[in-house]
C-alpha cells in the first residue's frame, strides 16, 4: 500500500527496534515505492533467514505472519512474542539445515578398504573413505590409475577427517598394501 498509516509503520518500527533489542539482526523495508512481492524477493536474494509480514489487519489483530526462507513455511506470531520466537526459529532453522546436510554428507560417503570398487563410487559422484598410508607416493598413484581408470577424471584426497573410524591394527592402504596409518576422504572437485 502507497500510504503506509502512522500506526502501522510506528508498530512495525517498535517489531523491528524490539528484535534488535533482543540480539538480532533486523531491518525494516518501509520503502512505499515497490510491492511486498518484489520486497519479499529483494530480500530472499540477500539470504535474509527470516521476514515478517505485517499491515492493516495484523496490527489489528495484534500478530505478524514470520516466513521462514529455508521452507516458506508461514507461521503466525503475536506482536508481543515475536523476538522470542523469532530467536527460536533461527535455531530451529540453523538446526534443521545442519541436520540435511549431514545426512546428505553421509550418503555420499561410501567405505572402501580396496581398490574394487573404488572407481565405481567416485563414478557415482561419491567421497570415499579409504585406509591410507599417507604418502605422496600413493597419493599420486591413485590419480594416475583413477585417471586412467574412470571416465570423469582422477580422484584426488578431500580430507582427513577429525573424527577417525578405528583403524584395527593390520590394516593395509587400499592402494599400496602397506600399513595404513590414517582414513582418509577422496573425491572429485566438481
Amino acid at each position: 500500500f502507497a500510504c503506509r498509516p502512522p500506526p502501522v509503520a510506528d508498530t512495525a518500527k517498535a517489531m523491528s527496534d524490539a528484535m534488535i533489542d533482543a540480539g538480532l539482526r533486523s531491518k525494516l523495508d518501509d520503502r512505499d515505492n515497490y510491492t511486498p512481492g518484489w520486497k519479499y524477493n529483494h530480500w530472499e536474494l540477500k539470504g535474509v533467514p527470516l521476514r515478517c509480514e505485517f499491515g492493516p489487519r495484523d496490527m489489528e489483530a495484534g500478530h505478524c505472519v514470520v516466513v521462514r526462507r529455508d521452507t516458506g513455511a508461514k507461521e503466525t506470531v503475536k506482536l508481543v512474542d515475536l523476538p522470542v520466537r523469532a530467536k527460536e526459529m533461527c535455531e530451529e532453522m540453523q538446526a534443521d539445515m545442519l541436520k540435511r546436510a549431514t545426512e546428505k554428507r553421509n550418503a555420499s560417503v561410501v567405505t572402501c578398504t580396496s581398490w574394487d570398487g573404488f572407481v565405481e563410487a567416485l563414478d557415482d559422484c561419491k567421497m570415499i573413505l579409504t585406509p591410507w598410508c599417507e604418502t605422496k607416493e600413493s597419493e599420486e598413484l591413485v590419480k594416475k590409475k583413477s585417471q586412467e581408470d574412470s571416465d570423469g577424471g582422477a580422484a584426488k584426497t578431500l580430507c582427513i577427517p577429525f573424527i577417525q573410524p578405528p583403524l584395527e591394527p593390520g590394516t593395509k592402504c587400499f592402494i599400496t598394501g602397506a600399513p595404513a596409518t590414517t582414513w582418509v576422504i577422496w573425491g572429485r572437485s566438481y
